[in-house]
């Protein structure tokens, strides 16, 4: 892992090579580097070995698939780009192979048999490879700092882009829609006012507008379980007075990551003051395409 960030940092690419399936578990591997901001490139060995070889730059990284690990072509490479790359890493079914030998850094993806009924077609060795190539783009990304918000800008086009461009102000209740109340406020007109904006929670406010709390259907029910004339009774005896928010600006993905996380259905949103400027509803997600 290291060898791959050290190579990133000094803007440096990940070149993969492979031959057969390993090629095309490379290219899935090279697509999910890309799509989180790790600069990789595919490399044909057959291509390489006629001009394509100047697509490596000195101290580029090198990874490697072979399950076997004795495969003519990457054999046959292997000196060529070892004259280039900072590292060669390989992933191989086979630690003692010829490819393990000549790498510098040896991943084993060996299985005890293929899935295939005939024992022979790469099934089980192929699946192992993808994951470990998945696993790595994700260690990988942890390791650089990576944020939806980077991966938003990677993905800009199609329901993706829309999924991960949304921001929170774009889907929160505000203004008419957004249910608010004081402390003091009764209960039962607490109730009212969550019916009219249709929500299920209601934002309560001191009296400068800054956060008190928040006042759910759910502290209702089981205020009523306690005492049947909660009705009655000030907001302040049944909100939660340290409720989770998001900011206005951020990600409606972020919005998602808390509410399951934190297992509520309703996230006040503040602005830079701290102060409540909108909610988001758990039913709300859905109707923006953000779920």
């Amino acid at each position: 892992m290291e060898a791959l960030h050290e190579t990133l940092q000094r803007e440096k690419k990940i070149v993969v090579i492979g031959v057969g399936k390993s090629e095309s578990i490379g290219k899935k591997l090279v697509a999910t580097l890309n799509s989180t901001g790790a600069t990789a490139v595919a490399l044909s060995c057959q291509n390489a070995l006629h001009g394509d070889l100047g697509l490596l730059s000195n101290g580029d990284v090198i990874i490697a698939l072979s399950y076997s690990g004795e495969t003519t072509e990457m054999m046959t490479l292997l000196p060529h780009v070892k004259k280039r790359a900072s590292k060669v890493i390989a992933i191989t079914g086979n630690p003692s192979s010829t490819l393990a030998k000549h790498s510098d850094i040896v991943l084993d993806t060996s299985v005890d048999e293929e899935a295939c009924p005939l024992r022979l077609a790469p099934t089980s060795s192929s699946t192992n490879m993808l994951a470990l190539g998945d696993a790595l783009a994700m260690v990988l990304l942890e390791k650089r700092g990576f944020r939806a918000e980077d991966f938003a800008e990677l993905h800009p086009g199609g329901s993706l882009g829309k999924y991960l461009l949304t921001r929170v102000t774009e889907i929160m209740r505000h203004d008419d829609d957004l249910a608010k109340v004081t402390p003091e406020t009764p209960v039962q007109d607490a109730i009212l006012t969550m019916l009219k904006c249709r929500a299920g929670a209601a934002v309560v406010v001191n009296s400068q507008g800054g956060l008190a709390g928040i006042f759910t259907h759910g502290d209702f029910v089981r205020g009523y379980q306690n005492d049947h004339q909660i009705g009655d009774t000030p907001v302040k005896n049944h909100m939660t007075s340290t409720p989770i928010t998001i900011h206005e600006n951020d990600l409606a993905v972020e919005v998602v990551k808390i509410l399951r996380e934190s297992r509520i259905d309703d996230l006040i949103v503040v602005n830079d003051r701290g102060e409540p400027v909108g909610l988001v509803d758990v039913q709300d997600l859905s109707r923006f395409g953000v779920s």
